[in-house]
């Protein structure tokens, strides 16, 4: 296995309460977890504790491929930390650092031993990026009047994914 180390980041423009919800809740998981437009992430399945497990079905839109990320959590210091051990061994480490009215977020993972790592890089720097975006949408405040432009509610939970 290898023993190189990827760092991926971005920083939201959101407070990191709602990062952290957007991040962690199923419905929304749904919703970001792509590097390109023409895959998408149908079922997911998370037990946000420690020793709890995760599963992600992502798969192409065209149905010409799909596999599951799978793994289980190490960490879960809320908001501040997620720390997980992916079903092949690998290591995973997320941060989430407040900076005022945004967040940085820093992704540290093993790298994969039998693919290129700026392949790795590239597609794990595309999923984080299109969080930022989904995350910016639904959480960016309008300064006159208050409220929130997405709607955090219209997402629900559909069946667990086994």
């Amino acid at each position: 296995m290898s023993t190189e180390m990827i760092t991926v980041r971005v920083k939201v423009n959101a407070p990191i309460s709602g990062v952290w919800m957007l991040w962690t809740t199923k419905s929304h998981i749904k919703a970001w977890n792509n590097a390109t437009p023409d895959w998408y992430t149908p079922k997911v399945k998370i037990d946000l504790i420690e020793d709890g497990k995760f599963r992600y079905l992502m798969s192409a839109k065209d149905g010409s491929e799909s596999f599951k990320f799978k793994g289980t959590f190490d960490i879960v210091d809320e908001p501040h930390r997620l720390a997980f051990t992916l079903s092949d061994g690998r290591k995973v480490d997320i941060t989430f650092k407040s900076e005022g009215s945004r967040t940085a977020i820093v992704e540290t993972f093993d790298a994969h031993p039998d693919q290129p790592i700026e392949v790795q890089k590239k597609g794990w720097q595309a999923i984080l990026d299109n969080f930022k975006e989904y995350a910016e949408d639904l959480l960016d405040d309008d300064a006159d009047s208050g409220s929130q432009k997405g709607s955090l509610g219209k997402f629900k939970d559909s069946e667990d994914y086994d």
